[in-house]
């Protein structure tokens, strides 16, 4: 059986999933680093690169730890890959530099303006909460733009119900994932950037028109419809999409399960007292006590 996504996206994937741990603990100075060596790699043959971008780029590394600089230099990769995306598409888009109250990126059309925000989660998290997902801030981020989209990894959306598809048709908010966006690519890549940029007009107009509902069937039934009938080039499109994206989900877990076998291992060829240090390491106990001396009197008390 013939496979969609590549062994070469596979390793590309790894490639970018050590070069965003290269960080100089400037945040700025490395999210502008990271977008000019994206914009650099995917010249030549962009939608295909970013194709492979997209497929794949859903999930945090378990590799990286929480709260660290590669996880949030992470989170600005999958801006980077957005945005990227949307200027292939022959939208202006731009990432923000801001890193709360906003969002990520600002996308430009002929006839129309949206803001963007990418979501990326572990495999490993547990249950999600509609707060994840940011549709409510998103509404209140549009600062007079008509539209706002969350792309999320399909594979992590509530399939059943949700408040969050609610939200969505309430606030105006088109919850998208990664698939349909890399969907819209192939398509503009097959009938051109103008047809994809109407298209995606036409799904941002499908949202205000639903019944507000938390049903997750409701919610992408009209989506999946407002695609599949705009072109009747779009089904062969939708086909390859769909194995790419069960595809993607292999793919995910293999990395994820792969780490996490490795450190299991590592963790028991420990000594007791190599064991003992990791532990103090995780817990961050040694970050922890430096905080702590650090801390005086601040002098406030002393102003007279």
């Amino acid at each position: 059986m013939t496979t969609i996504i590549s062994t070469e996206a596979i390793s590309t994937r790894k490639f970018w999933i050590e070069e965003i741990k290269k960080s100089s603990g400037n945040f700025v100075e490395d999210s502008a680093r990271l977008e000019k060596e994206l914009e650099t790699s995917i010249k030549g043959n962009r939608i295909v690169s970013l194709t492979n971008h997209l497929r794949l780029c859903g999930n945090i590394p378990e590799s990286y730890g929480h709260d660290t600089s590669e996880e949030k230099l992470y989170s600005k990769y999958t801006d980077i890959i957005l945005s990227l995306s949307y200027k292939s598409l022959g939208l202006n888009s731009l990432v923000l530099k801001e890193r709360s109250d906003a969002a990520d990126v600002e996308v430009f059309a002929k006839n129309y303006s949206f803001i963007a925000d990418a979501k990326a989660f572990r495999l490993s998290r547990t249950a999600k909460n509609q707060k994840d997902f940011k549709v409510q801030a998103m509404d209140g981020w549009k600062r007079g733009k008509p539209y706002a989209m969350v792309i999320c990894p399909i594979y992590q959306l509530p399939n059943s119900s949700s408040q969050i598809y609610q939200q969505a048709t309430t606030r105006n908010v088109c919850i998208f994932t990664y698939s349909h966006l890399s969907l819209l690519l192939a398509y503009s890549k097959v009938e051109g950037k103008n047809k994809a940029q109407k298209l995606l007009e036409k799904i941002f107009q499908t949202i205000p028109a639903l019944n507000p509902s938390k049903f997750a069937t409701d919610y992408w039934l009209a989506i999946n419809k407002t695609i599949l009938s705009y072109s009747k080039k779009m089904e062969s499109l939708w086909n390859t999409e769909k194995k790419a994206a069960i595809e993607s989900i292999i793919i995910s877990k293999e990395e994820a399960l792969t780490f996490l076998t490795q450190e299991r291992e590592k963790i028991m060829r420990m000594t007791h007292q190599e064991a003992l240090n990791e532990l103090i390491k995780v817990r961050k106990i040694e970050s922890k006590i430096r905080t702590i001396q650090a801390i005086s009197d601040n002098g406030l008390f002393s102003i007279q």
